[in-house]
């Protein structure tokens, strides 16, 4: 980590300010490169350099082959499934093993979902020491009318004094097949609601929950911003999970949740909804809580099995 970056982004911060940006220019155990640190430091730290990097090394699982011409082999799906940064990196040395700064050919880069640019972005940040973290909710830009389920960086960014969400998945290809016209590296709040702003918008009646979950799976509902819910807390405490990871009190499919369990993710949403104003609140809950707190294993919904939490 740059303690000299951390420190020029931190000038004139409260006390308190700098103690939660220190906290998320800090790697957890998923974003640490672990053994490839070195090569994380050689990467640009502006956010466009960032995204440009993910780009580069990423490739989304669900249009490779719409996209970008590359049917992914069934042998190589399994790579959306890891979790810690390091595995990634490991993964994705084996394919090339080029320095991080060289681009690779579609059939070079490591296989991910929105979830894995997140962590890259995160984890080039930190690495720079520069405060980030990822945040789960839902994004207005893929299928118009719809809230799809997605997972962005956001990153500390010092001149303005505010958190900014950066989408480093969406390169030129997507932009160009979807019509993005707002700046990824600044992507505007009422593109993305993060699975707090999401929940307390359902509830207040102000939004339809059945246009929120994975449209391609026909997965939508409350149920499913519950658990992302649960998500992205533990994303905010250093667990950046995978999108589909389940346990302690995120409902089952389809679930119709009774008046405790509503007023249960009431409270979630409202410590997630200001993670700063809730710095502690947000850790003891998320520590304190079993229905909330991360276990050793979680259920991986897609692959039908417990798996370890840090299992690449």
């Amino acid at each position: 980590m740059n303690a000299t970056t951390l420190s020029a982004l931190c000038a004139g911060d409260d006390s308190e300010q700098r103690r939660q940006h220190e906290h998320y220019a800090r790697h957890s155990a998923f974003s640490t490169p672990g053994r490839h640190s070195a090569l994380l430091d050689m990467l640009p730290s502006d956010p466009a350099g960032v995204a440009r990097t993910a780009q580069a090394l990423l490739i989304y699982e669900h249009a490779a082959e719409p996209f970008y011409g590359y049917r992914v082999p069934e042998a190589r799906r399994g790579e959306s499934h890891i979790r810690p940064m390091e595995k990634m990196l490991d993964t994705l040395l084996v394919l090339d093993d080029r320095p991080l700064s060289v681009a690779r050919p579609p059939e070079k880069r490591l296989v991910g979902i929105c979830r894995h640019y997140m962590l890259l972005s995160v984890a080039i940040l930190r690495q720079h020491g520069i405060p980030a973290r990822g945040r789960g909710g839902f994004a207005t830009y893929f299928n118009p009318g719809k809230f799809e389920d997605h997972w962005v960086c956001e990153y500390w960014k010092s001149a303005d004094g505010r958190w900014v969400l950066l989408d480093s998945q969406l390169d030129e290809v997507f932009i160009r097949n979807l019509g993005i016209g707002f700046d990824i590296h600044d992507v505007p709040r009422a593109r993305f609601l993060t699975a707090s702003e999401a929940w307390r918008r359902c509830r207040s009646g102000e939004l339809d929950p059945s246009l929120f979950g994975i449209e391609f799976e026909q997965l939508r509902g409350l149920w499913f911003i519950a658990g992302n819910l649960i998500r992205d807390l533990a994303t905010l405490n250093g667990r950046e999970v995978l999108p589909w990871d389940v346990w302690g009190a995120q409902p089952a499919l389809n679930a119709t949740l009774s008046h405790s369990e509503l007023d249960f993710f009431d409270e979630v949403a409202l410590i997630t909804a200001d993670p700063d104003a809730n710095f502690d609140a947000l850790s003891r809950r998320f520590s304190e809580d079993n229905k909330l707190r991360l276990p050793q294993t979680v259920f991986n919904s897609l692959r039908r099995r417990q798996e370890s939490v840090l299992e690449g």
